[in-house]
């Protein structure tokens, strides 16, 4: 059994920062990709950013130059810094792991961004 417990989520002014964490626990040889997504009231889920076992990232141009994904390897856990946060970033973010043969998504984490 796999689980993902995401936290850092909240309610931040228009300008500001948050850091999301994704932890992941369970059966787990090797994590493969590691990803960040929400999902706006009314909206699909969208893609935002992608980190591989490696450490190569790759960013929707949405969130590219203010939000950076990294990972811990030896902690199995991602994270997301967010800057220069924008009401239009306000939503449910969820993490992604790919696993061998498994894709496992987090619970979700409300993030709120106020004008």
């Amino acid at each position: 059994q796999v689980q993902l417990v995401e936290s850092g989520g909240g309610l931040v002014l228009a300008g500001g920062s948050l850091r999301l964490s994704c932890a992941v626990s369970g059966s787990i040889l090797r994590i493969n990709n590691m990803g960040w997504y929400r999902q706006a009231p009314g909206k699909q889920r969208e893609w935002l950013a992608t980190i591989t076992n490696g450490g190569s990232t790759g960013y929707a141009d949405s969130v590219k130059g203010r939000f950076t994904i990294s990972r811990d390897n030896a902690k199995n856990t991602v994270y997301l810094q967010m800057n220069s946060l924008k009401p239009e970033d306000t939503a449910v973010y969820y993490c992604k792991v790919d696993l061998q043969l498994s894709s496992y998504w987090g619970q979700g984490t409300q993030v709120t961004v106020s004008s």
